[in-house]
């Protein structure tokens, strides 16, 4: 069949070919690109009324389509197809274009910013293993149920959550510690405390955004499960330290302000106020740094609590000094207790300069029932770094036995904004060993057998895959930061060689294949 000259088509639908002769589609195609399709009897007189015809771009049709089309063609001219009136002809319709950016609140991770999340979680992970911690993961689907049981949290209006197919609700995990406590759970008693284990997993929350926040992320958790001294967030609070320092972060840059769950429960309690509000409060007052006082007054007097108890509480939550808070609490209580013997422990750990005291942070997590602590930057232009706190109550709310338990949360987005901010983030460019070229055409195997070779022996190559010339090849050595170039070429291939050249120093020499290391 000749091919069509004019890519821009009068396309028939093909359900038409059952009621249209040959020749009336030989004249209506001789007449728009003069040449015959069919064979055609000019003696023949046909009276057909004139078919609707599509004006169609072959290009703007998948090959499915195209596919599609045939098949039906080809179907409907095999003498099977149905008599009748004619079928509506099918709508074609243009391929649309697809917005090429991720969902919104999502990311892409090109090369560049895949090195920066490597060099990241790789910190992460060796920071956990310094201080002996074991890795674990998660699904990233969860049931919905382990998300929602405790009321009021504004976690439950940012999930992602959905039935399945099995009419189940399920979700996208929004943090990692339910899915923890699930897990601990599970294992029993075939686990021996204490146990220390990190994750390092994604999240979704379906949030508004601002700088560092993001509906997708990633979070390096660590959790201790089985100590109810203070040592353990002790312990994890040394491990951010570790972190910072490694990233050339200081105490001047960052900090950490520390407070305990029950210092609010000790004031509730002077006011008789129910326990189950307690909840409630603590996401009011996680709130407050976002919103007017007088709106955190009206929601503190909507929850319940009486205006001389605001008055108290608010009086309590502007405290900065654990020395006040002794004076108002008095010096025998848990939470004042356990403040003290912190701070104590982080003179020994060496980051006493890293922390504060600052009543008013709560957490606004519902699960916390002692000390909790976040991380902030000091010129106060991120919001929180990270953040956690002592759960020791939370394994009972899925039906297991409570276990003493701490740890925290550390997304990958804030601490990318502040470092940043600081100009931290380090260069991290694509770096290759070799990069292996082949002369000749020819030689494209030889090539091949040579980076096979070094990469046996552990070494990083990029084969040049074409045939290209030197210049090219040198560009692209270049941007892969490689340190040797190594060429196999004719003469030296006969003599069982291959050319070598050091691209720091221009150094250039033969060398025989057993040699090559």
């Amino acid at each position: 069949m000749p091919a069509i000259a004019n890519p821009r088509l009068l396309i028939l639908h093909p359900r038409l070919n059952l009621y249209l002769k040959p020749s009336f589609a030989t004249m209506l195609f001789r007449s728009h690109h003069n040449f015959s399709l069919f064979p055609f009897n000019h003696s023949r007189k046909l009276a057909i009324p004139k078919p609707q015809l599509f004006s169609v771009n072959p290009r703007n049709l998948s090959s499915s389509q195209l596919a599609a089309e045939a098949h039906s063609n080809s179907r409907d001219n095999g003498g099977g197809g149905r008599s009748g009136a004619l079928s509506p002809p099918a709508i074609v319709e243009a391929i649309q274009k697809i917005d090429v950016n991720p969902p919104k609140g999502t990311r892409d991770f090109p090369p560049e910013e895949m090195r920066l999340r490597n060099w990241l979680f790789s910190n992460f992970k060796e920071v956990s293993q310094l201080f002996g911690f074991e890795e674990i993961d998660f699904p990233v689907l969860e049931s919905e149920a382990l998300y929602i049981r405790k009321a009021g949290e504004e976690i439950r209006d940012q999930l992602y959550c959905f039935e399945d197919r099995g009419n189940r609700r399920v979700a996208l995990r929004p943090e990692l510690t339910p899915s923890l406590a699930r897990l601990v759970i599970q294992k029993g008693k075939s686990v021996s405390l204490p146990l220390k284990w990190f994750a390092v997993g994604q999240c979704w929350r379906y949030e508004r955004m601002t700088r560092g926040r993001r509906r997708e992320h990633y979070q390096w958790n660590m959790d201790i499960i089985g100590v109810p001294e203070v040592t353990a967030e002790a312990e994890l609070i040394s491990s951010i330290v570790t972190f910072f320092k490694r990233i050339g972060l200081t105490a001047s840059d960052v900090g950490f302000k520390v407070s305990s769950r029950k210092v609010l429960q000790e004031v509730l309690r002077c006011y008789s106020i129910p326990e189950n509000l307690f909840g409630k409060v603590c996401i009011i007052i996680d709130k407050m740094e976002k919103i007017p006082m007088d709106e955190t007054r009206k929601e503190l007097k909507s929850a319940g609590i009486s205006e001389e108890a605001i008055e108290e509480l608010l009086q309590v939550l502007s405290i900065k000094s654990l020395t006040k808070l002794e004076e108002i609490l008095g010096p025998t209580g848990q939470a004042v207790s356990d403040l003290k013997q912190l701070f104590s422990l982080a003179e020994r750990f060496g980051y006493s300069e890293w922390i504060q005291f600052d009543a008013s942070v709560v957490r606004g997590l519902a699960y916390y029932t002692g000390i909790v602590f976040e991380g902030f930057d000091r010129e106060g232009k991120l919001r929180a770094i990270c953040g956690g706190g002592r759960y020791d109550q939370l394994l009972s709310t899925f039906g297991g036995d409570d276990i003493p338990a701490c740890g925290f949360g550390f997304g990958d987005a804030v601490i990318v904004e502040l470092l940043k901010e600081k100009g931290l983030l380090p260069e991290l460019n694509l770096q290759v060993e070799n990069i292996v070229c082949a002369l000749d055409h020819d030689l494209q195997g030889a090539a091949a057998a040579v980076a096979t070779i070094l990469r046996e022996k552990g070494q990083s190559v990029d084969l040049v895959l074409e045939n290209k010339p030197l210049k090219w090849v040198f560009k692209r050595a270049a941007r892969v930061n490689a340190q040797r170039l190594i060429l196999v070429g004719n003469s030296e291939w006969q003599k069982g060689m291959v050319s070598v050249k050091i691209l720091s120093s221009g150094e250039q020499y033969e060398i025989t294949l057993d040699e090559l290391e």
